[in-house]
């Protein structure tokens, strides 16, 4: 199993409708609207480090209202 945490950055101030549209996706295990530079925390939990890129990349940085990524896998 691999953890990835990616951190969103919205430019919609529609946060519930993206935060659902992230839950939606396979691979997503949690989804928190968060203060700060980003607006999101997502904990992707999936079976194999390409996974990761099919989440973060092409799910989220799909939903509209996404304006940037930033992905860090779990080492531990």
């Amino acid at each position: 199993m691999v953890v990835a945490y990616v951190m969103v950055k919205a430019a919609s101030g529609d946060a519930d409708r993206i935060r659902d549209a992230i839950l939606d996706l396979d691979g997503v295990a949690e989804a928190h609207i968060v203060a700060g530079d980003k607006d999101f925390v997502v904990k992707v939990d999936v079976a194999d480090p390409t996974d990761v890129k099919l989440v973060a990349a092409d799910g989220i940085q799909g939903i509209s209202g996404v304006e940037d990524t930033q992905t860090y896998i779990s080492m531990g």
